[in-house]
């Protein structure tokens, strides 16, 4: 009974709380640090706490990646504070990828709009499995949370998603970047054996991240 208590009591801290009031708007003025955002006197609070414009506008896609994405977490609506929730736009143009990364404190969840994407996760060590799909207008994915996961645009126009995330502050983990553009640099010697490549295959990488 113990460890049943203990597995429950795991899963009750294991994502965000539920909110003990109506609402907690963030106050990016405060200087306290909570884990999450300190709450704004419900006395200043506005519609335009729980408003946020600008979806309808296509993100520019011409970067690398040929993809943009336009988040809509705490750091742009103040009133999400507290109640687990965020959304994202995804622009791709043609071939445009998303590129693998994870959510380290959300499950996602991806509507497609337009176009038509090839979307996968990697299930965790030691299978490692791929699980893909090419998705359609209307179609909807879920990425388990903390899972590797991608998207790409295979079609011959640009596409866009419209995901929901379970944190209002999911988080972002591009692999390539956080491997390749760490500051400071991970040592050559250890990514060269990691990923058993020569030295200057990751000096390379490296230098582009």
């Amino acid at each position: 009974m113990s460890l049943v208590a203990l597995s429950f009591g795991l899963l009750a801290f294991a994502f965000e709380p539920s909110p003990l009031q109506d609402f907690c708007v963030a106050d990016s003025t405060s200087s306290a640090r909570v884990n999450g955002q300190p709450c704004k006197s419900p006395a200043l609070v506005q519609a335009s706490d729980f408003s946020f414009s600008g979806l309808h506008l296509p993100g520019n896609t011409s970067n690398p990646n040929g993809s943009k994405v336009t988040p809509v977490s705490v750091a742009q609506l103040p009133g999400l504070n507290t109640l687990g929730i965020s959304m994202v736009r995804i622009d791709y143009a043609p071939w445009g990828i998303n590129p693998p990364h994870t959510h380290p404190r959300a499950t996602e969840i991806l509507t497609v709009l337009e176009g038509t994407l090839q979307v996968g996760f990697v299930t965790s060590n030691p299978d490692n499995s791929l699980i893909t799909k090419t998705l359609q207008k209307g179609d909807v994915f879920v990425f388990p949370v903390g899972l590797i996961h991608f998207q790409h645009n295979v079609g011959t126009g640009n596409a866009v998603a419209i995901a929901a995330l379970s944190s209002q502050n999911p988080g972002v983990i591009t692999i390539a970047n956080a491997v390749f553009g760490s500051k400071p640099d991970v040592s050559s010697d250890i990514l060269a054996k990691a990923f058993q490549v020569d030295k200057s295959v990751v000096d390379q990488l490296q230098a582009k991240f």
